[in-house]
């Protein structure tokens, strides 16, 4: 490995050991800390909170990462930050986004409308994030995009995100300037995602997503059910690559492999990476190997 591709690893994965937990009792209340500075050679082209839209009269924001050496056509990446729907931004996933864009992909790492109280409950984040893809592709030509050839990457709550992006199509195509641009993306990575709201609930998991999905199980299966990945799996499913701890205590490793295994079952191309480490990965060796692979998937399936 050269010095040069450690330095790019280690700027991504400085945010991965730091990303949201996704439970939300234990969210904590300040962001995780900012990967190491970029020497000013290697930096990508920044361009921080470009609205992407608006909700509730206020705008959504997203910042672009773009290869500092201008080409053709570049896949794009839509980046999204955990943070069990209630907390951070997207400055968690500056290090990735400066990593995936040192290596030619142009990456948009977006805020998604919070859950707090009774405001923004879901799927008001599912449709930001949806928007958001369109947006790229809206404007694909002005960033030197492909718009055919776009992939997602989401850490825990954002994993959830992530996953429906590759798994359906809009759900709420009502703005009449975006109506012509799909939301689906080509290819996922999965971090740490829950894919199954039905299953492996404690008291304090049922009354929070009781509260966010605006439902209770027992009333609303259905709403549980349309918010959870694995329930829209089909043969027509873009690519996986999921990551999960077999230490994580927070998703268990069964959501991971439910999902995986529906996948496979769909004729779907997935690889499925069990690591020895918990939910956000502490272990050095883990981070490097979420970086590298991540990076190679999104080559197979967008380039």
């Amino acid at each position: 490995m050269t010095k040069r591709l450690l330095l790019l690893i280690l700027a991504l994965v400085c945010v991965s050991a730091a990303l949201a937990r996704q439970m939300p009792r234990n969210a904590p209340s300040q962001a995780p800390a900012q990967p190491p500075t970029d020497s000013p050679e290697s930096s990508p082209a920044v361009q921080q909170d470009v609205p992407y839209g608006t909700a509730g009269g206020h705008p959504l924001l997203l910042d672009v990462y773009e290869p500092s050496e201008h080409s053709d056509l570049r896949p794009a990446i839509i980046l999204i930050h955990g943070g069990g729907w209630i907390s951070f931004d997207k400055g968690t996933m500056r290090g990735m986004g400066s990593f995936l864009a040192r290596s030619g992909f142009v990456a948009f790492s977006v805020d998604y409308r919070l859950f707090h109280g009774s405001e923004n409950l879901w799927p008001a984040q599912l449709d930001d994030v949806q928007r958001a893809v369109r947006w790229i592709r809206a404007n694909s030509a002005k960033y030197h995009v492909d718009p055919d050839h776009i992939g997602a990457f989401g850490h825990s709550a954002g994993a959830q995100l992530a996953a429906l992006l590759g798994l359906e199509e809009t759900r709420d195509n009502s703005d009449p300037a975006l109506a012509n641009y799909s939301s689906k993306v080509q290819a996922v990575v999965d971090v740490s995602g829950p894919t199954d709201f039905t299953t492996h609930h404690d008291p304090d998991d049922v009354a929070f997503l009781s509260a966010f999905l605006g439902a209770d199980y027992a009333h609303h299966p259905e709403i549980w059910q349309d918010a959870s990945p694995v329930f829209h799996v089909s043969k027509k499913s873009s690519a996986f690559l999921i990551f999960h701890g077999t230490q994580d205590a927070d998703v268990p490793l069964a959501q991971a492999q439910e999902l995986a295994d529906k996948l496979k079952q769909a004729g779907v191309p997935v690889n499925f990476v069990k690591v020895e480490d918990g939910h956000t990965f502490e272990k050095l060796d883990v981070r490097k190997r979420l970086a590298v692979e991540s990076r190679d998937f999104f080559f197979q399936y967008l380039r």
